[in-house]
């Protein structure tokens, strides 16, 4: 106790509660700890991510700047194959000098030079092709010797010439090779060269490979693409430049062209199978080079690199998982070293929050207690001399004016609500008043004694019930009795016009309902129904219990509204002078008021069939009359 006594005093010496914060706060500085914790972590992530993208990007580069060196290298066999004039000699022969010419230049040239010349120039022809062939044949045979990456390399002309490998192998004859796509491409290419995806090589006899196609266009004497040179390049060629460059233990390369066709994939055949994919769409359609995805421990890091060479997209696959399996075991040791400074901090939170909110509690606690209504014990026990100190005192005085003034309200507003509810209860339509007594003074001078006794017997006793007393609410019992008064004499008016019934359950008569709740609704189906009916019309008034409610209606089979007027029926601008004071409105806003939102009225009607008006009010309530 002596302790406490003293901590109190510590905390309670403060003259101003800045002071006190202050020094809690200078306790509690590991608190920035845990932030600075929070924001270390996520930047670990963040740095690990930036440093593997840097990483793959710069491995996809270089993959890509090894393929575009191959491809290069591969263009530049080509472009010496495609230039040495073996070629255009062997693809477009002369078949002589005389090939070309008419048969009148070729008389001439038999009269002039002799037959035997021209079997000689002929004869020279030939020998050239065949010298030619054979070159190109070494030259093949040099190039596949000293390239194991090339499966296949021909020369086909348009015309169907060709030279195939080391001139045992030729085109297929099931095939035309001037319809496959690299054959087109290589002609229709703005620079003469074209490179496929993967594909199987089917234009050549006996040979159906996984390759890549590089086609090149070949030019005829005559200056036009006549034909074309292709190097079926190794699969496995492309695949060892991919994984020579290893991103991680389960990362991988893959190579799509700009169309998406994949040109090698690690898993080839399951992705032609179907049982693999890959996000190729969302790798086209990303302006970036690399693409995150959140699929959980399968989410993986895609970098690319696009070649302004081939068009092929070179893109590297990294698992995140895998890329920050090193970051989790540094996060296990932050997070024990934070946790065990939290628990500190919680602790010497707890100790100090308690000194410094105990009078704010306290304040707050007598705050509470005015405001569920208990003013008179809303005083504070003042225990400091700093702002809360003041502000408590404040709050006292201002408790005391506060009992003064709502003692004052209450007395004024219960006052003017009598008199209120007396006015209103008082008020009774003088149509209703004036037709009445015209009817007692009509009976009274056609001898009809017995009926002004019943019907001044009945204005009677609804004026006595009116005006009886100021309560607020009554037994559905009587509420019954003041609206059968009323119908009798409403019946006694219209006697050709209405009929009446009501059938109301014994065991809710006793329930307590506002004044006055019923008899608008009869006055409003006699009024606005019955009245304006064809022939005599029936209201039922009927109530039962459901469960912890009570429903009562009010039917008649007048005349009925159509939706628009149904719509406006709480229209509390309208006004009505057959109405006696207490309308729809007001009785819909009075039982809202008393009860809540959930009661109230509902009306059910149809043109020309009649309206039924629903009341729904609690089985058990306890009005406060004031």
């Amino acid at each position: 106790m002596e302790k406490e006594g003293k901590g109190r005093k510590i905390f309670e010496g403060f003259r101003k509660i800045q002071s006190t914060i202050t020094f809690s706060f200078s306790l509690l500085i590991i608190a920035t700890v845990v932030i600075f914790l929070g924001i270390a972590l996520n930047n670990t992530r963040k740095t690990i991510l930036d440093s593997s993208i840097s990483y793959t990007r710069q491995i996809i580069r270089q993959v890509n700047y090894d393929i575009d060196s191959y491809i290069t290298n591969m263009e530049n066999i080509s472009s010496v194959i495609v230039g040495s004039p073996d070629v255009s000699n062997f693809l477009f022969p002369d078949e002589g000098q005389n090939a070309l010419q008419t048969s009148e230049e070729k008389d001439e040239d038999k009269e002039k030079y002799g037959v035997s010349v021209i079997i000689n120039n002929a004869a020279e022809a030939i020998d050239e092709v065949a010298v030619s062939r054979e070159r190109i044949l070494s030259q093949f045979k040099t190039i596949t010797e000293s390239r194991g990456d090339i499966y296949n390399i021909a020369a086909v002309a348009n015309s169907g010439r060709a030279i195939v490998n080391d001139g045992s192998e030729g085109l297929t004859d099931f095939i035309d090779v001037k319809n496959l796509d690299w054959y087109k491409a290589a002609l229709d290419s703005e620079t003469g060269i074209a490179l496929s995806s993967s594909h199987v090589q089917n234009a050549i006899v006996s040979s159906y490979k996984w390759v890549i196609t590089l086609s090149r266009a070949i030019y005829g004497k005559d200056g036009k693409r006549d034909g074309v040179f292709f190097i079926d390049l190794n699969y496995n060629s492309i695949s060892d430049l991919c994984n020579n460059n290893p991103i991680g233990t389960k990362g991988y390369i893959f190579i799509i062209d700009d169309e998406g066709n994949v040109v090698y994939h690690p898993k080839q055949q399951l992705m032609y199978g179907g049982l693999l994919t890959e996000k190729i769409p969302e790798i086209l359609e990303n302006d970036a080079d690399y693409m995150l995805t959140q699929e959980g421990s399968a989410s993986k890091l895609y970098t690319m690199s696009k070649s302004e060479k081939t068009g092929w997209i070179v893109v590297g696959v990294t698992f995140t998982d895998e890329l920050l399996a090193g970051m989790r075991q540094a996060q296990r040791i932050y997070l024990i070293v934070a946790a065990g400074l939290l628990i500190i901090v919680i602790l010497l939170s707890a100790i100090i929050s308690r000194r410094i909110t105990k009078p704010i509690a306290m304040l707050r606690d007598s705050m509470r207690k005015m405001e569920e209504g208990s003013i008179s014990d809303a005083s504070v026990e003042i225990t400091t001399q700093n702002e809360i100190g003041d502000l408590s005192r404040s709050f006292n005085a201002m408790t005391v004016r506060i009992r003064e003034l709502m003692s004052q309200i209450v007395y004024e507003q219960d006052e003017k609500r009598k008199s209120e509810l007396r006015a209103m209860l008082a008020q009774i339509n003088p149509h209703f008043l004036y037709n009445t007594l015209d009817s007692i003074i009509w009976m009274a001078e056609s001898g009809r004694n017995k009926e002004v006794v019943v019907m001044t017997a009945a204005l009677a006793r609804l004026f006595r019930q009116s005006i009886s007393n100021d309560k607020e609410q009554m037994t559905i019992e009587d509420e019954l009795e003041y609206v059968r008064n009323y119908l009798t004499i409403q019946k006694m008016r219209y006697a050709d016009k209405l009929e009446y019934s009501i059938n109301v359950d014994s065991d809710i008569l006793k329930v307590d309902i506002i004044k006055f709740a019923l008899q608008p609704l009869v006055e409003n189906a006699i009024y606005h129904g019955i009245k304006y009916k064809e022939g005599k019309g029936t209201i039922e008034i009927s109530g039962h219990a459901e469960g912890d409610r009570v429903v009562l209606s009010v039917s008649d089979d007048g005349v009925g509204m159509d939706d628009e007027t149904l719509s406006r029926i709480f229209d509390g601008n309208k006004k009505d002078e057959r109405s006696n004071g207490v309308g729809i409105t007001n009785v819909q806003s009075r039982i809202k008021l008393y009860y809540g939102e959930e009661y109230g009225l509902e009306f059910a009607s149809e043109k020309g069939k009649g309206t039924v008006a629903t009341l729904t009010i609690p089985r058990e309530k306890n009005i406060d009359e004031n």
